[in-house]
């Protein structure tokens, strides 16, 4: 027998299967989706099996055999198989990367290099000290000094070069102690008060026993030596701490909600993608929670995703009150061991249902039910770095293989999926009024440029001050949103104009008041702020512009008894911070301050209030969904305030206070929105009226790149119809990132149906020369 392998070799030129013989011992149990240990030139690396077949059509003296099986079941599903093989045809990523973005990190390998020696006394003094004893070595950086003289020993034969795969994961294991005898002569009180525990709860931990009976190791191996007491190792899996207990609360379904949800109970059992636009606080989580009750009540699964991972643990409160422990929670800030213990529930079908950010959509469930994806208009479910996908395109995929329903959930939903509800591609569903019947937030529009001309210079229009002091006075609970982390936006000499710039990247650094350092937002790098201008020498030094961190501060000095939080990324990048800063905002806070994380999902009873400091910040962005995203941010978060028994007000701070964006946000108004942005992508050439594809070239030589790019941009006009539109090579605005210019083409049409064996062709030719991507309906550079 033989099985075809994708090899864990992210290249083109190995991107397909490679046939290897199974050996007798593993015939019964090796599977389809299993990963593998094969030989690939001189390595041993993993691949998985994606088929298995009686005989091959090349020839046999060549076919290399499997050396070990990694899994005694298979990691990957049929389903997911099929999956990475369907987004291959319009992804130029290589296959393997696909695969491995289904699986946890754990099970992803890692390799190492070993070295033996062969002829030790033939080996240069250097190279033989390396063995020291030793029988073998494994390479590591700190030998990079000497790779070349062991790559010669190597070609001699006086070295020996072997490969190792390495598994990540660890499964947890806890020692459970047992009674062995039911009596036994002790000695001590401290050996009688074990023997009494154990003989009353019959087993326990070890750890938890020593700590409550306050016991010495030596006293509980003392009775495992006299095999009084039974020691054994049990596996456990990670427990994901939480502050937020379930939440049982039931709510009966309004009438309106009945109406959507049953409009939906209809058609379960068939493939079809619903487009649920509910105002905020409509009540959109009820109807999930009813609609993934019936799948379960039909013994099938379900997949709920959330944008955000800090409403993943409100979100998980209320299916963990309704499900129980049937529910895994799968996000980024999970250890790896606790996305592999998540990830085995799952596997083992110990699960029926996942909440989780975008790569909860690979949950390897083999009997879905319905996929749920809220706030479906957030960019976060696109995935930017490869393998590129978008978690909507995967769920559509995912659907219809199961023939069941896909719902989307938003009260902004993108432009493109209400274009798509209307033309009858999805079914869309409305729910116009939030659930308790309490109205949407008042909204007003403060005009800074007045503010400024009346002589207030402070970053709080008059009218959000005289409402914080108000709502601070009543015990009443506000959030402020400025979508810019940091103190202050750039540095300034005031001498000689020069302003303090990443040396990594075309961006000027951000200056974090709390670390006094300059930081970049692209590439990380940070660096000590100067008292002295680095071109000048000069002292006269500015800050400008501002951050929520800056923010905090004027509002501690200004508000010192306030109880102040802030959440951002600066501020949540411990294990857990989201979670602990929205709880004790929500039991003992007066004002969060945040960046766009905030804005969607939250449901805080006590928040009346909320201010978006700068409304303007996204407007004016490089990108056509700018203003789209502007108008959804400023609806969302508008959308935290007076959600339950005591009505709530908004404040937007603007210098564009008649944009359309602001205008319909004031108003809750997402229709009028839609319309006047939909003739603008008529008009512009945009989605969803065009398809867009942005392919981006990076390298350290920007002549270069933009070369290769011309290149590229003819050739697609000369196979392209006349109907597509071909644009560029230019250098976005922020050109240079880690060192790499980067230049972007677009691609706009209708239909094309050779274009992606025509990107494919693109990708071949040039991958060698520069590093290319291909986005699909991208957010522009």
């Amino acid at each position: 027998m033989y099985a075809e392998i994708v090899v864990d070799v992210p290249a083109k030129s190995v991107d397909k299967t490679f046939d290897y013989f199974i050996p007798k011992k593993f015939e019964n149990s090796i599977e389809l989706g299993a990963r593998v240990k094969v030989p690939f030139g001189p390595r041993t690396i993993m691949g998985f099996v994606l088929g298995i077949k009686e005989t091959t059509e090349f020839d046999l003296e060549k076919i290399k055999p499997i050396y070990d099986l990694l899994d005694v079941t298979s990691t990957l599903t049929p389903e997911l198989i099929q999956l990475g093989l369907d987004m291959r045809q319009s992804n130029i990523s290589p296959l393997i990367t696909l695969f491995k973005a289904m699986i946890p990190s754990a099970l992803r390998s890692t390799y190492q290099k070993k070295i033996t020696p062969v002829h030790l006394e033939q080996l240069p003094l250097d190279i033989a000290a390396l063995f020291n004893d030793k029988k073998e070595v494994i390479l590591t950086q700190k030998h990079h000094g000497l790779l070349n003289k062991i790559k010669s020993e190597i070609n001699k034969g006086t070295i020996d070069l072997t490969y190792i795969v390495k598994q990540k994961h660890a499964k947890k294991y806890v020692s459970i102690l047992k009674l062995n005898k039911q009596k036994a002569n002790l000695r001590g009180a401290k050996q009688q008060l074990l023997f009494d525990y154990l003989k009353h709860h019959k087993s326990g931990k070890k750890t938890t026993i020593k700590e409550t009976l306050n016991l010495s190791y030596s006293t509980i191996n003392s009775l495992i030596d006299k095999r009084i007491i039974t020691e054994e190792s049990l596996e456990e899996y990670r427990k994901i701490e939480t502050r937020y207990k379930p939440n049982k609360k039931q709510i009966t379904l309004n009438p309106k909600q009945e109406e959507v949800y049953n409009k939906i109970k209809q058609d379960n059992q068939f493939f079809s993608t619903y487009l649920l636009h509910g105002v905020t606080g409509s009540g959109k989580t009820e109807i999930y929670l009813n609609v993934i009750e019936d799948a379960l009540n039909n013994n099938k699964e379900a997949i709920m995703l959330v944008p955000e991972i800090s409403l993943t643990p409100m979100m998980v409160s209320r299916f963990r009150g309704r499900f129980g422990n049937q529910v895994a929670v799968f996000h980024s800030h999970l250890s790896i061991g606790e996305k592999y213990d998540e990830w085995r529930k799952i596997k083992r079908q110990e699960v029926s249902v996942v909440v989780g950010a975008r790569s909860a959509i690979f949950a390897p469930f083999e009997n879905l039910g319905v996929i749920i994806i809220d706030e479906e208009h957030t960019s976060t479910y696109k995935q930017e770095t490869t393998p590129r996908y978008h978690a909507l395109d995967v769920a559509k995929k995912r659907a219809k293989m199961n023939d069941i329903p896909l719902i989307l959930g938003s009260a902004t939903p993108s432009v493109d999926s209400y274009y798509k509800a209307l033309h009858g591609e999805f079914r869309l569903l409305e729910l116009p009024e939030r659930a308790n019947l309490t109205t949407l937030p008042k909204v007003y529009v403060e005009d800074m440029a007045e503010e400024f001309k009346t002589g207030n210079l402070s970053i709080f229009s008059q009218k959000l001050k005289s409402l914080i002091k108000d709502r601070l006075r009543k015990k009443e609970q506000i959030i402020l949103l400025l979508n810019r982390r940091g103190h202050s936006s750039f540095v300034i000499c005031r001498n000689c104009g020069e302003v303090i710039m990443c040396p990594n990247c075309d961006i000027s650094l951000t200056y974090h008041d709390k670390s006094k350092t300059l930081k970049c937002h692209y590439c990380n790098h940070q660096e000590k702020t100067p008292k002295n201008c680095p071109n000048c020498d000069s002292k006269y030094i500015r800050y400008m512009g501002i951050g929520t961190e800056k923010v905090e501060e004027i509002i501690k000095e200004t508000y010192p008894k306030a109880a102040v939080f802030r959440m951002d990324r600066d501020t949540t990048t411990k294990k857990n911070a989201h979670e602990e800063i929205l709880y004790e905002f929500e039991h003992t806070g007066d004002i969060l301050i945040g960046t766009q994380m905030i804005a969607k999902g939250l449901d805080f009873p006590k928040v009346t209030l909320v201010g978006v400091l700068v409304a303007d910040m996204s407007l004016n962005l490089p990108d056509y969904k700018a203003i789209e995203s502007t108008f959804q941010l400023l609806t969302q978060v508008a959308g935290r305030s007076g959600r339950h028994e005591i009505d709530g007000e908004v404040v937007i701070q603007s210098y564009n206070p008649d944009h359309y964006a602001i205008k319909y946000a004031k108003t809750h108004d997402y229709i009028s929105f839609y319309q006047q942005e939909i003739s603008i992508r008529k008009l512009s050439g945009y989605t969803p009226i065009y398809k867009m594809i942005q392919i981006i070239l990076s390298d350290k030589d920007v002549g270069k790149t933009l070369k290769i790019g011309t290149k590229i941009t003819l050739k697609l006009r000369h196979h392209l119809s006349g109907e597509a539109k071909v644009l560029g090579p230019v250098l976005p605005k922020v050109a240079r990132i880690k060192n790499f210019y980067r230049a972007q083409i677009i691609i706009k049409y209708k239909e094309e149906p050779m274009i992606h064996s025509l990107l494919q062709d693109v990708y071949d030719t040039f991958k060698d020369t520069i590093i290319i991507a291909v986005d699909h309906n991208p957010n522009l550079l």
